[in-house]
């Protein structure tokens, strides 16, 4: 009898022990005091359920604040696993790591599956947050078996700033009971919606260019684990009603075909259930794998399988809509299915955790990539822009040992050397992320079906702005130490240059400028004590700033903060070009600057140029709402500066009128993208667009049905990156050399500039597209096209950028044209 009763008193006592901790957790419903889907729940609400998760199952679940939102609110996992597991829980994450060779080691532990789950990731598919109360709730209730051999990491909000923009907004303005009508105001929010973060960035395209707080917190932690499976929660349309894996063509080529393989064992899993209950869904259609800057790309390239899931919803969903079948769509139905998604992906790979392992670590083999190394050369400054990317993301690099490199060169679409320096960035395939190397260095990535979502360009060294090529041998590299900037002051120089190629020196004069100190720039060449400067160069006079207090310190101080450079120049008298008191040695006028927002404007453009100007500019910039656009005070600004977007109703006849009347005393609009449609052909403006005869247009109502959306990719750009031509002469395009890559967005197609007015960067005949795809109707409109110029109005300016050069604040070559737009070109200050 002794001998039974032991096992049956263990049992007993397992039995007693779960059953008391199930009691002291409490279900999202019974903690929030309302049922689950009846209403909205605040971040904080939900930080503090998952708190109390996490107390009431101490030993199963380990709650870690990873960072914080611009707006102070908390980003936070959860861990959720065996106790067994937890105790353990360092152990599994390293052997993980050992398991693709990141560190090294050999893994002792190769069968936990590392599951992560993202909620929220755009702030108004809220029903995702909810859901993934919901989630751990039954993880931890009913599904215990899964977490044997798993480990489920939870990130309940990815965007909370976004997610409570739209439930404050929501929970404001909903009718009691919630109307399910369409037209009702609680389905309509207002710009800029809640689906962005704080600077209206859309962090589900923010994953591999890392430029939001949001991101670059949660990457940290990501690269600590790189989990086996990523699932991604999101919403879409009210009438499509949900969808999973497997994903829609193109697939990159690097992704395996297990990776394939098992996305589709999981979404018939999903599918079991979802039939099971009758629920409607769709797999391979729209979503693809192939931009690595989503939720699901980048973990695929790091491994995993990567999956988004989609639920019918989306911000006009609120509580409960009447979509065009005449269902009623009701966030409790919303949150049934993300729940059952997110937990059938467990169960799968509770099942195969082994076989996750195992292919988990076949993943990380780079030996079969073409291209073995990348060496680029360029500005010291765009090298270590680029080596702070990298380190994000923990890519490693070296610097180059010397030597002629052969391969494939970035410059010419074709084969051929550089002579490498020891100041050349080298980064290869030959490391456990070599596979991520390869989709953001290659050339031209191979695209299987021109029909995706998203762009089709993005290959880092054009983003930089550096000469590269693309070796299929591996390129020894070494370590190297920055060098230490010292800059002393000189009591005999009448003033100090510094050179202008890079955003850090736009930021380093805009700080000069906030303290009041008179900074110039040469508008041509100039030698001078034996040194030559190219034109844009910075000049500080001594005799500017007599004025200015420990003028020399402040300086010494500010560059020193940027790491520039500064010459000290013995007389104003040059060796050659103009002197320090020449006509083309102009003042910088500390400009006051006002940008449109609001309604009619992207948003997502406003807020990359505000967030280009608050945290990498660092130069003030005022908001103007477009409702106010005819009663706000133009003269108080020296620019006016236009996102993409439509402005027609407010650039009207009278609106024209009031912007041509500024301009023409001094002021100066930058117009970019599809703002500039605004101005094409109308009175007083020469900005015209290109139109092409498309014969085919007449017989476009004979193309079948089926074939349309087909037929309709020839008029299309998805984010192509083509060759211009600079005028390196022009204010605009100091710091350049005579060409520019840029990434193209969209076929919108400007005629260059006539009548004495200035085109700055364009396409001639012929358009070298280097990488991306482009419709072959678009590819015809755009010969001779405007990328950037200037029209000149009475003593003003408009300046038109036809590509946007802060595009998801990931092209970095690019934001000095628009530094140079707002300090050099046509450099007046208002008539008032």
């Amino acid at each position: 009898m002794k001998r039974f009763l032991r096992p049956f008193f263990v049992l007993t006592f397992l039995v007693v022990t779960i059953s008391v901790n199930s009691q002291n957790l409490q279900s999202p419903s019974a903690f929030l005091g309302y049922d689950l889907g009846t209403q909205f729940t605040r971040h904080h609400q939900v930080v503090s359920y998952f708190e109390h998760v996490s107390k009431a199952h101490k030993n199963q679940v380990k709650l870690e604040q990873y960072g914080q939102t611009y707006e102070r609110r908390p980003l936070m996992v959860a861990y959720i696993s065996s106790e067994e597991n937890l105790k353990n829980i360092e152990t599994i994450r390293l052997n993980n790591l050992k398991n693709a060779g990141v560190i090294d080691g050999d893994s002792t532990s190769p069968d936990v599956a590392i599951i992560w789950l993202s909620y929220n990731v755009h702030g108004n598919e809220a029903s995702a947050t909810e859901s993934a109360m919901e989630t751990i709730y039954t993880l931890l209730t009913e599904k215990q078996d899964w977490l044997k051999n798993t480990v489920v990491i939870i990130d309940p909000a990815l965007n909370p700033d976004g997610r409570d923009r739209y439930v404050n907004w929501y929970n404001q303005t909903a009718s009691t009971p919630y109307n399910i009508s369409q037209q009702a105001s609680e389905h309509h929010e207002p710009w800029p919606s809640g689906r962005p973060n704080h600077y209206l960035f859309d962090l589900n395209r923010d994953w591999a260019w890392a430029t939001q707080i949001e991101t670059t917190s949660r990457l940290k932690l990501y690269n600590k684990w790189l989990p086996h499976i990523h699932v991604d929660f999101h919403e879409q349309g009210i009438n499509e009603p949900y969808y999973f894996a497997p994903a829609a063509e193109p697939f990159h080529e690097i992704i395996t075909d297990w990776q394939r393989d098992f996305q589709t064992q999981i979404g018939k899993n999903n599918a079991k259930y979802f039939d099971a209950e009758g629920w409607l869904y769709f797999t391979r259609e729209r979503f693809d794998l192939f931009y690595p800057s989503y939720g699901d790309t980048y973990p695929t390239y790091l491994g995993a399988i990567g999956m988004t899931y989609e639920q019918a919803g989306h911000g006009r969903a609120g509580l409960g809509i009447l979509n065009d079948e005449g269902e009623v769509l009701t966030l409790v139905d919303r949150i049934k299915h993300h729940t059952s998604a997110g937990l059938s992906t467990v169960e799968m790979a509770s099942k195969h955790a082994k076989a996750l392992n195992t292919e988990f670590k076949k993943f990380f083999n780079t030996a079969n990539l073409k291209y073995k190394s990348y060496v680029m050369q360029g500005d010291a400054d765009k090298i270590k822009s680029l080596t702070q990317f990298l380190d994000k993301h923990d890519i490693n690099y070296g610097f180059a040992q010397g030597g002629r490199v052969n391969g494939y060169h970035y410059a010419t679409s074709s084969q051929g050397r550089i002579n490498a320096t020891s100041e050349d960035l080298v980064v290869s395939t030959n490391q456990p992320k070599g596979k991520m190397v390869k989709v953001l260095f290659e050339p031209n990535a191979k695209l299987s079906d021109s029909l995706t979502y998203d762009i089709t360009a993005w290959s880092l060294p054009y983003a930089y702005g550096l000469n590269a090529v693309a070796s299929n041998k591996l390129i020894a590299t070494k370590t190297t130490q920055p060098s230490e900037l010292k800059n002393t002051l000189s009591e005999t120089a009448t003033g100090y240059i510094v050179r202008w190629n890079h955003l850090k020196d736009a930021e380093f004069l805009a700080d000069l400028l906030k303290q009041n100190i008179k900074v110039r720039f040469t508008e041509k060449p100039l030698k001078t004590d034996g040194k030559t400067f190219n034109s844009g160069s910075l000049i500080i006079v001594k005799g500017d700033n007599k004025t200015i207090n420990n003028f020399e310190a402040k300086l010494l101080k500010t560059a020193n903060t940027y790491r520039r450079k500064l010459h000290a120049v013995a007389s104003g008298f040059s060796t050659s070009g103009p002197d320090f008191g020449s006509p083309d040695i102009k003042l910088v006028n500390k400009q006051k600057i006002a940008m449109l927002s609001g309604k009619g404007t992207s948003s997502l453009n406003y807020g990359a140029l505000w967030h280009f100007f608050e945290k990498q500019l660092h130069y003030p910039v005022t908001a103007i709402n477009t409702e106010n656009f005819n009663t706000f005070n133009i003269n108080k600004f020296d620019i006016l500066i236009l996102p993409s977007g439509n402005y027609k109703p407010i650039l009207n006849e009278k609106g024209l009128n009031k912007l041509k009347s500024w301009v023409a005393k001094g002021g100066k609009v930058i117009a970019i993208g599809n703002a500039m449609s605004a101005f094409a052909g109308k009175k007083g403006f020469k900005l015209k667009k290109n139109e092409t005869n498309n014969k085919a247009k007449d017989s476009s109502n004979l193309i079948p049905y089926a074939n349309r959306e087909r037929e309709a990719v020839k008029n299309m750009i998805s984010g192509a990156i083509f060759k211009t031509k600079v005028d390196n002469t022009h204010p605009m395009a100091f710091g350049y050399g005579d060409t520019y890559y840029s990434l193209k967005l969209g076929s919108s197609s400007y005629k260059l500039l006539g009548d004495s007015n200035f085109n700055v960067a364009y396409l001639g005949d012929n358009p070298l597209q280097v990488s991306g795809f482009v419709g072959s109707k678009t590819l015809k409109k755009l010969n001779h096209s405007l990328i950037f110029g200037e029209e000149r109005i009475g003593k003003g300016s408009m300046i038109y950028m036809v590509d946007d050069v802060v595009f998801r604040g990931f092209w970095e070559n690019g934001k000095l044209f628009l530094a140079n737009a707002i300090f050099f070109v046509n450099n007046n200050a208002v008539e008032l």
